[in-house]
């Protein structure tokens, strides 16, 4: 293996990190390994790998904090799975180049979302929450199978907007991350689409960054992550256009 692979530890640790905490760490793994000649298939397929592992110990810590309503993400599970299964059966048949157009289309979507995003608001355990309409985590789920980034901040605004706090909405997003990485990654494996070395390197990364992350969150949670990921999303856009149009 190139001794740049192992650069994907640091790129795990750095995407899960942010993206536990504000959404959107696929913005940084997905176009690192693109830049690092990963195919663009096994890069999506390592990333779920990866975020099985990390989001199952980030879950878990917030669950064993008591923060975290499991029965309301336990409901969301079936969902989830639903959509993370059609959108990675979806992806495992285009070619890299039309996936490469429609992650290039997907993610000018996230950014957006993520530039449009309210501002965070700790509610207090005590606020009214409002209903989740279950279906829309199909979607989220299958953006999550067929591609990735932004999937979290999908997540994340659908939680805070309900009027979770900023902890718990971390913990409904891991869950469900889990459910949909976990069938996506089965699906891109079954097809043979998933690299050992990348994947287990990736993921090294990315346990160590979602537990440092959940257990700083706490104190982090006031700072600008929409701002950090629009404008590092802002620049991978430009990234994809010159890698599909000029390379």
């Amino acid at each position: 293996m190139e001794l740049s692979y192992y650069f994907l530890i640091i790129i795990g640790f750095i995407a899960t990190f942010i993206g536990t905490l504000g959404g959107g760490g696929g913005l940084i793994s997905l176009p690192a390994m693109l830049v690092l000649g990963v195919p663009i298939h096994a890069a999506i397929a390592a990333n779920k790998f990866s975020n099985t592992f990390s989001s199952t110990g980030s879950f878990y810590t917030i669950w064993k904090r008591k923060e975290v309503d499991l029965r309301l993400g336990l409901k969301l599970v079936p969902f989830t799975l639903l959509g993370g299964l059609s959108g990675a059966l979806l992806a495992s048949f285009i070619s890299e180049g039309i996936l490469l157009k429609i992650a290039l289309v997907l993610l000018v979507f996230a950014t957006i979302l993520n530039a449009l995003k309210s501002r965070r608001k700790n509610e207090s355990a005590n606020s009214r929450k409002q209903k989740l309409f279950y279906p829309t985590y199909i979607f989220i789920g299958a953006f999550d199978g067929l591609f990735g980034p932004g999937q979290a901040t999908l997540l994340m605004h659908s939680f805070l907007n309900a009027g979770y706090s900023f902890v718990t909405s971390i913990g409904l997003a891991r869950l469900q991350t889990l459910s949909s990485c976990f069938i996506s990654f089965l699906v891109y494996f079954s097809m043979g689409l998933f690299d050992w070395q990348v994947g287990v390197l990736l993921g090294i990364g990315s346990f160590i960054g979602a537990q440092a992350a959940v257990r700083l969150a706490p104190k982090l949670s006031k700072l600008p992550w929409k701002n950090i990921l629009t404008g590092f999303s802002v620049f991978l856009i430009g990234y994809l256009i010159v890698k599909i149009y000029f390379l």
